[in-house]
């Protein structure tokens, strides 16, 4: 027996025996070729053959794990039909008449190193998706098999040095009990996949490949991520009960479901989703959510090669909020830039992305996109409860801006004949820290205030969250994060508005007690966390909790403030 310890990326115990996941062998040797016309047939065959995959992989998806993480092979497919990428890799093989494995390594390694060395999360991203989709292409180029999970039939852990998106997507939960990887980390592409499947899942356990062989027994601690090799009776028997009392748990939280988000002493929050497409409402509504705090619209607009119309706009807005009916739907308008880019707007590059041109700013420049998508929204807006909200407001001025041409474009349908709500809220996304500070300010103009945690606290620290070498600066509980957060829940408050919150930070346990205690109206969290939520929310007194706030707001670092929480909520 033998323990290895990693990164908790999808709650559940998980115990079968363990399938590698191998890459094939991909190697071959660089030759010289005479007849460049037939290599590059052999390349355009293996890249259709490619396409052929992926199409099947992206609609098993889209039945599987919902249209948002579809829209990843969407991504794939562009890579394989890209010139950039393509074009380069035929002239490697006509100029230097060399064969096509050789041509496509040296042209995917070149772009993989350059994605690789950019200090931008979306692109490095960008450098994964070439080595899967490259990876699947040099398969068929050698004639060999490619892992193909989708063929598992038997009840196991899958094990592997990582799981590309391909081989995430194709995962069936009814024989794959839980997975574990050498890399990865909670935000990693196959750990969002798992937590969709909502099976376990432990990443970043450095070496479970070479601990660990195909058929040992394996135990996933999804919870504590903790991986047990080949355990004993003692061991068994103690992730047995773990694992039973789990689901009894789960079992508990279900009998919460359609029951309202209320405090011991009676206080009622809201605990509502983020969503990114319309086909996520349906998690939602199993989860229990009581609405929509964050529909990420920008899927909309990604793996495409050209800008969503109107009219599909329209029907994604109308089917999220006749899903949700009277319940709240809030719409983020686009959020472009930074970690989300669309090649198709051939933005110019910028060396700090996530404080440049992106998100209101890029809407306030280019308003025949905004424009767009505000009279979209305002055509859905008949159909349920919308509230509107701006991400990346930095000024009074750039509020002000946005809700002219909102309410420019309202009275144009208005004018053509079309009817729209008259109950529409407008508020912004709280997420620089100047907007936090002056929130008084912006209270007295905007209907609600949703903090955006992720960046703020970044924003705040000044620490890249996907840096590695500076992520312990990323300290949600940091008394610097809490004050922010405190003065726009006060702000919003004292003008008879609400506040919420559509960050991790929402839906995290020891944030929740803090938050619950500083006012916060409205979490919004994934769906599978709300009724987790609102169990440990239906624990916890309002009134004893807000006794600590001057305390908490004092104190002088985030380690300080954890101990404090579990101290007092018994965590």
């Amino acid at each position: 027996m033998s323990n290895l310890s990693g990164i908790a990326a999808s709650n559940g115990i998980a115990i079968a025996k363990a399938y590698k996941l191998a890459v094939p062998d991909l190697s071959f040797e660089k030759q010289t070729v005479q007849d460049t016309d037939n290599e590059i047939n052999r390349l355009t065959e293996a890249l259709e053959i490619s396409k052929t995959e992926l199409e099947k992989i992206k609609e098993h998806a889209r039945a599987s794990l919902g249209e948002e993480h579809a829209e990843i092979f969407s991504a794939h497919l562009l890579v394989l039909s890209d010139p950039e990428l393509i074009n380069p890799i035929k002239d490697k093989i006509s100029t230097d008449q060399v064969n096509a494995e050789f041509a496509l390594d040296e042209t995917a390694q070149m772009f993989i190193q350059m994605f690789e060395s950019m200090d931008n999360e979306y692109m490095r991203e960008r450098a994964a998706d070439i080595k899967d989709v490259t990876k699947r292409v040099m398969a068929h180029l050698l004639n060999v098999s490619f892992p193909n999970p989708a063929l598992i039939n038997e009840e196991v852990i899958v094990i592997a040095e990582d799981l590309t998106p391909s081989d995430t997507a194709q995962l069936n939960k009814q024989f794959v009990k839980g997975f574990t990887t050498n890399i990865g980390g909670r935000t990693s592409h196959s750990a969002i996949m798992a937590r969709s499947l909502e099976i376990p899942a432990v990443v970043g356990t450095k070496e479970i490949t070479t601990q660990a062989a195909a058929g040992d027994i394996l135990i996933i601690d999804g919870i504590d991520g903790e991986v047990i090799i080949n355990p004993s009776n003692d061991e068994m028997e103690k992730y047995e009960k773990k694992q039973a009392d789990f689901e009894k748990q789960k079992e508990e939280w279900a009998k919460l479901k359609d029951e309202p988000t209320v405090s011991s002493d009676g206080t009622h929050v809201e605990l509502v989703a983020n969503i990114g497409t319309p086909e996520d409402v349906e998690g939602v509504k199993n989860n229990g959510g009581e609405g929509v705090g964050l529909y990420r619209t920008e899927f909309l607009y990604m793996g495409k090669t050209e800008l969503p119309t109107e009219e599909e706009q329209f029907e994604a807005y109308k089917s999220v909020l006749e899903q949700m009916g009277d319940k709240p739907v809030v719409v983020r308008t686009l959020d472009i830039g930074g970690d989300k880019e669309l090649p198709y707007l051939e933005l110019p590059e910028e060396m700090n992305p996530f404080l440049g041109f992106r998100a209101i700013r890029l809407c306030l420049e280019r308003d025949d996109i905004f424009r767009t998508q505000l009279r979209a929204l305002l055509r859905a807006s008949t159909y349920g409860n919308l509230k509107i909200m701006f991400p990346m407001i930095a000024t009074l001025d750039e509020f002000r801006q946005a809700e002219a041409i909102l309410l420019e474009e309202k009275d144009n349908l208005i004018t053509e004949g079309v009817e729209v709500s008259d109950s529409i809220e407008i508020g912004i996304m709280v997420e620089i820290p100047s907007t936090a500070v002056i929130a008084r300010q912006f209270a007295k103009e905007v209907d609600f205030f949703s903090i955006g945690t992720n960046d703020l606290i970044q924003y705040t620290l000044a620490a890249d969250r996907m840096n590695e070498r500076v992520s312990y600066l990323y300290q949600p509980y940091h008394p610097a994060i809490l004050n922010l957060v405190n003065n726009v829940i006060e702000a919003a408050h004292a003008e008879g508005k609400w506040a919420g919150m559509c960050g991790e930070m929402a839906g995290d346990s020891i944030a929740i007690p803090i938050l619950l205690g500083l006012g916060l109206d409205e979490f919004s969290m994934s769906a599978t966390s709300i009724l987790p939520a609102r169990t440990q929310i239906k624990h916890l007194s309002k009134k004893e909790l807000a006794t600590y706030k001057e305390q908490l707001l004092s104190m002088n670092t985030a380690d300080e403030v954890e101990e404090f929480i579990r101290s007092k909520t018994n965590q």
